[in-house]
């Protein structure tokens, strides 16, 4: 089985980009990039320093439902573009670990199925979650802060 990491669809990061709301209904905030640690979820690499950025509260999930977790994330404030979807652990997961969580079709968590993970184990126990019929998707969220990153389908 292969598998393929999501970045955010390019039609919901321009409508931010441009100056739409966030999930929570607020301007997304513009910063600075230091150059550390300010992973884009549309490109999948890290806002340089000297570059803008967004911060904003981005939801994940299709409608709002118990386990549609909402958390900041960060975009580049200029048109970057979309990671291809590749099987290649994406270039802004320098941390060490990472939440590694499965979902089912209803788009919830599915009990058991999370975990902290080694970061080059992601891919691997993505595709150990991959061989339970309940999950439809993974997340990979931040160990620390629970921040989504990305997302994982199979290909």
């Amino acid at each position: 089985m292969t598998i393929r990491f999501k970045a955010l669809p390019t039609d919901a990061v321009r409508a931010l980009q441009r100056g739409g709301a966030d999930a929570y209904g607020l301007m997304p905030e513009r910063q600075i990039s230091d150059g550390d640690g300010v992973p884009c979820r549309h490109c999948l690499k890290n806002v340089a320093a000297g570059e803008a950025y967004l911060v904003l509260a981005y939801r994940p999930f299709p409608e709002l439902q118990p386990y549609a977790e909402t958390g900041p994330i960060f975009l580049h404030a200029e048109e970057c573009e979309r990671a291809a979807e590749v099987e290649l652990l994406p270039e802004m997961l320098e941390s060490s670990d990472y939440i590694v969580r499965g979902y089912g079709k209803d788009d919830r968590i599915v009990y058991g199925s999370g975990g902290v993970i080694p970061t080059d184990a992601i891919a691997a126990r993505a595709e150990t979650l991959f061989k339970r019929d309940d999950i439809a998707y993974v997340h990979i969220r931040s160990a620390r802060n629970n921040c989504y990153q990305c997302r994982i389908d199979r290909a």
